[in-house]
């Protein structure tokens, strides 16, 4: 069995005497190419191709060690590649070839050699000291190669080199600085949350939705508004206080913005249960739930907002007004600060309690059931 071993050198000044056949003659080239360049890869890939060729000699076969190249890294220098591969294979009429390359160039070359002669195997020769430059350029091939991964990666970094001293032009350091480093945060957590994934699928959904009919669509620009209308009367309950801790601001906040943010929620969740009433013969029990779960966490927050607020002097005490409503009397009465929590959050766990049993009577399940989910 006749193996041809293949060594490629392309590049260099020795492949113009290519093709060079035999044992000697490669001993002699390997002297030659070192003398010239101690450092040149090429010599580590002409004794891999001896020691290939000991080995399959040991083995029992018959190997024709040979050396092929070009002078350049351009087309004719592969044309003469091929031609050089067909004369060995035209003399010698291996059976199969093994190829040594000593680079990821070289190795596109191993598809002449494999439709002129069937490969075995293909022995990349990696010098032990540049072993980790070597895998760092594949990576890098590999990396560039992905067009998912350049558009995240490489259009950020673009942007950002060219932000940056844009920034230094018209502001200081730290603020371009900062600048930048909050551009990245946002990106971070724009592709960590997958945002982008729900961008991309919204406008499909927001026409399913329109053609569909579904309740949702228009609850949730209800939802969107009224939103938009908590977080206003959030911004103005803040601006209405003035030398107060950040604690307290943002318990004011809370407190002005949380009432339209559940409105907001109960909302979005009462037309998602619309669509599932009427596309469904059945409903699932947490979508039942979800609107008493949005009353009840919004007046659990808003009681402890008022009660940051009120402990720390912002709100006065919550005073009770005589009414009198002939048989039913009620006298005056002031509210402590926790009184009014412990009000709030036992008005919360009573309304989600409710919305557990209404679930359960809704979706024919066992309470149980309902509260071990």
């Amino acid at each position: 069995m006749t193996t041809l071993v293949v060594c490629i050198d392309r590049g260099s000044p020795a492949a113009a005497a290519c093709p060079v056949v035999g044992r000697d003659a490669v001993e002699s080239l390997i002297t030659q190419t070192g003398v010239v360049d101690p450092e040149d890869s090429r010599v580590n890939c002409l004794l891999e191709g001896l020691a290939v060729a000991d080995e399959l000699e040991a083995e029992g076969s018959s190997p024709v060690l040979a050396v092929v190249g070009g002078g350049s890294d351009s087309v004719g220098s592969d044309r003469e590649i091929a031609s050089q591969i067909d004369d060995l294979v035209a003399e010698h009429d291996p059976d199969s070839a093994v190829v040594v390359v000593d680079s990821a160039d070289d190795e596109r070359l191993v598809p002449i050699i494999e439709s002129r002669v069937r490969v075995d195997a293909v022995d990349r020769v990696v010098v032990r000291q540049a072993r980790d430059i070597e895998s760092t350029y594949y990576l890098l091939k590999q990396f560039l190669a992905d067009e998912e991964l350049r558009k995240t990666v490489l259009v950020p970094v673009g942007i950002i080199m060219l932000a940056f001293p844009l920034l230094l032009v018209v502001t200081s350091l730290t603020i371009a600085v900062g600048a930048i480093a909050a551009a990245i945060g946002v990106f971070l957590i724009y592709k960590g949350l997958g945002i982008d994934t729900y961008l991309s699928r919204l406008p499909g959904q927001t026409r399913e939705a329109l053609y569909s009919g579904q309740v949702s669509l228009v609850t949730y620009v209800v939802a969107t508004g009224l939103s938009l209308v908590g977080i206003f009367a959030g911004v103005l309950g803040v601006s209405a206080v003035d030398d107060i801790s950040p604690f307290l601001l943002a318990n004011r906040f809370a407190f002005a913005s949380v009432p339209w943010l559940t409105g907001a929620a109960l909302a979005a969740s009462l037309g998602r249960l619309l669509d599932e009433l009427i596309q469904q013969e059945g409903v699932r029990s947490a979508y039942v739930n979800l609107p008493f779960g949005a009353v009840a966490v919004g007046l659990v927050v808003r009681g402890f907002s008022a009660y940051f607020l009120e402990v720390g002097g912002v709100f006065e005490p919550f005073n009770v007004r005589p009414t009198d409503l002939g048989v039913v009397q009620v006298q005056g009465f002031t509210l402590d600060a926790g009184t009014r929590l412990a009000l709030f959050i036992l008005a919360g766990i009573l309304i989600s309690l409710v919305g557990v049993r209404v679930a359960t009577y809704v979706s024919h399940t066992d309470i149980e059931d309902e509260l071990v989910e």
